[in-house]
């Protein structure tokens, strides 16, 4: 007779069950609310189905009180109901893959052989049929079937995409026992291809769902495939949660920077240039304040500011490891002579290796160091045209990067200095709200463990000696040193991951750099890989979506809008914005304000200017040009009526000042 299970219940106690208890069962011994509520199980580390026999050793229940627990549930609601309400309305159909997501789940779908395509007013029928099937509370079972009996059920159901994930399994030896997994919809038949687990009956799945957009995805990620229709759809465990998401995701939309910044007249993408913005004066005017204002803070703090080459010889990527590493998202450039390919180069794709060359020219010493190298540097990546999104996903881009060279020991300093550094930016920049990762070392990884030791609690106590609390990520650090992760929360409570803190150990040794110690020894430098605000266009997009186009008024791309009543005051108007100008030096040389000289009325100049959310409207008529006055207005309605422009400057300048 089989020895009876020793199942360790989270809280540490120990039941004993028999031999081939499931998962429902345990869960029904402990209590009824807790096997109504349950949808699936974690055994010995393994997530798992109810149904399933368990073996001894540790087991919790999850509910969807649990995130794997509604996991689970968000993976039936898309392989079982969406994937059921598509083949249903939508006859010819081919299913593609379904998985879950951060919020949700999606599932690709191949509409080509459909009589009409799936279009956005489709989706609320869709989502009504969704909860047709799930009414049902049909349960889901768990089949193993032989590979080409399955194969043949996915050709008579059209869902040949199927046929090719088999395959594949079949290739990586994931077959189980030589059989594969599906589940089938007890009430109807309907069977998706699926390694689970699910939940045991579909009235498990909250009715707090919603089908939310549609994007378009190839088949495997390649564009030489067949393009499919991705249906998005967002779950969560009560109706609270999913009307805040949806609140949040209207925001979102309303403050689209793709939108606001071609509004504003702040930039543009054209095909021409995949993944490139095309920055307009006021758009540049926003970019040249950050990278100036950056500039300023790099500068008091110690670093060093350098410039390295677009076009670089591929030997310097092979000796980086990047060549091998990250192939396919360098741009190539082939130098070829009478149809011969001579050399190769390729545009930067970051600026770490072209650092070292510069450490390399002329000798070191531990006096040397740390040196701090920063560097805007304009760097190329080919990513793929469906991936990209505007400034928040780009080919080309800027970063405020830079690359600390130092010992061992000045490891925990330069890295605290950094966190503090990078705390007074966020704060300058309106973002009080982040978090903080430490990733810490690979199985794979370079270096002894004294070192990772040493690397580890350098940017452990780095956050402590910066009031910084952290989430610690084991086994996320790169193989070549362990790095902290800075993530923004935005206002409407998006996470946005824009710093990095990144200790290697590999870089500068494997291109010869080193320093002579004190004792004559000559030593590879520790290279510190650090950023605050990452990608410049990224960072500018998230600055859009943050004030919706609001910006500070030192940010603001037109910071006040001079409006003349009539014409006869266009003269003085002029006058007052050459003033502000001249007494408030900008980092696009003065105030930029404009003149509003057009033949609009009054009230319709001061509507456009808040259309184009600048700060302050500037109103002068006869009254104000005799008095030296102006009447002055902000973007929300304020009339903070007429002020002597002494008092306006200053104003102004307290408010730059104070970067509000």
């Amino acid at each position: 007779m089989p020895a009876p299970l020793q199942l360790t219940l989270p809280d540490g106690s120990v039941r004993e069950m028999p031999a081939g208890t499931t998962g429902a069962q345990l869960a029904a011994s402990i209590g009824a609310g807790l096997a109504k509520a349950a949808v699936g199980i974690v055994n010995d580390d393994k997530q798992q189905d109810l149904s399933e026999p368990l073996k001894s050793g540790p087991v919790r229940i999850l509910t969807l009180k649990d995130a794997e627990g509604l996991d689970i549930a968000r993976h039936s609601a898309t392989a079982q109901a969406l994937a059921a309400a598509v083949k249903e309305m939508f006859p010819g159909t081919k299913l593609a893959i379904g998985p879950t997501i951060d919020d949700g789940f999606y599932y690709d779908v191949d509409f080509s052989e459909a009589k009409r395509p799936l279009s956005a007013d489709d989706l609320p029928a869709l989502e009504a049929k969704m909860r047709e099937v799930l009414a049902t509370d049909a349960p889901i079972t768990r089949e193993l079937w032989a590979p080409e009996d399955l194969k043949a059920h996915f050709t008579k159901t059209g869902d040949t995409y199927k046929n090719e994930i088999i395959d594949g399994a079949i290739e990586k030896g994931q077959l189980i026992d030589g059989k594969v997994s599906v589940y089938r919809n007890e009430k109807t038949g309907f069977i998706d291809l699926c390694v689970g687990p699910h939940v045991p009956h579909l009235g498990l799945v909250p009715a707090s769902f919603a089908l939310s957009s549609l994007a378009g995805a190839y088949w495997r990620g390649d564009s030489a495939n067949q393009q499919l229709t991705r249906i998005y759809g967002r779950l969560f465990a009560t109706q609270k949660e999913l009307d805040a998401y949806l609140h949040m995701r209207a925001e979102a939309e309303k403050r689209d920077h793709r939108k606001i910044g071609p509004a504003l007249d702040l930039f543009h993408f054209q095909d021409i240039a995949p993944g490139q913005a095309f920055w307009h004066a006021r758009g540049w005017s926003i970019y040249t304040e950050l990278t100036n204002y950056m500039r300023h803070q790099l500068d008091t703090a110690g670093y060093e500011e350098v410039n390295s080459p677009q076009l670089v010889h591929k030997s310097l990527y092979e000796a980086s490891g990047h060549w091998e590493n990250y192939f396919e998202d360098l741009f190539l450039v082939k130098e070829e002579r009478e149809g011969v390919v001579k050399d190769i180069y390729s545009l930067k794709p970051m600026n770490c290796p072209c650092h070292v060359q510069i450490f390399n020219f002329g000798i070191k010493s531990y006096r040397d160091l740390p040196l701090r190298m920063a560097e805007f540097g304009s760097c190329m990546r080919n990513e793929a045209h469906g991936a990209l999104h505007g400034l928040m996903r780009v080919t080309g881009f800027k970063q405020d990067d830079a690359h600390i060279f130092c010992t061992e020991d000045q490891m925990m300093e330069e890295s605290a200095r950094f966190c503090e550094l990078l705390h007074a930016v966020y704060q300058d920049l309106g973002f009080t709200d982040y978090f903080v990762k430490l990733s810490t070392r690979p199985d794979k990884r370079v270096g002894s463990d004294d070192v990772w030791d040493k690397a580890e609690a350098a940017l452990a106590e780095a956050c402590k000696n910066s009031g910084l609390g952290y989430v610690l990520s084991p086994g996320d650090g790169a193989f070549y040193g362990p790095k902290l992760e800075f993530v923004l929360r935005d206002c409407i409570g998006r996470d946005w991951q824009c710093g990095t803190l990144q200790v290697d150990f590999n870089t500068a040794a494997r291109l010869g750099a080193h320093y002579t110690t004190e004792s004559g020894e000559r030593l590879a430098p520790v290279m510190l890989h650090r950023a605050i605000l990452g990608s410049l266009e990224r960072f500018i997009g998230i600055l859009i979506e943050q004030y919706e186009g609001k910006f500070p008024l030192w940010l603001a791309p037109v910071q006040a809008m001079v409006v003349p009543i009539t014409d006869h005051q266009n003269t003085y108007a002029e006058e007052v914005a050459a003033t502000l100008r001249h007494a408030l030096p900008t980092a696009t040389g003065g105030l930029r304000v404009e003149v509003d000289d057009s033949s609009e009325r009054m009230q319709k100049k001061i509507l456009l200017a808040q259309q184009q959310k600048i700060p302050y409207m500037l109103v002068v008529g006869a009254k104000e040009a005799e008095a030296g006055t102006v009447a002055v207005r902000l973007r929300d309605g304020t009339d903070l009526g007429a002020m002597p422009l002494t008092t306006l400057t200053q104003r102004l300048k307290d408010e730059l000042s104070a970067r509000q």
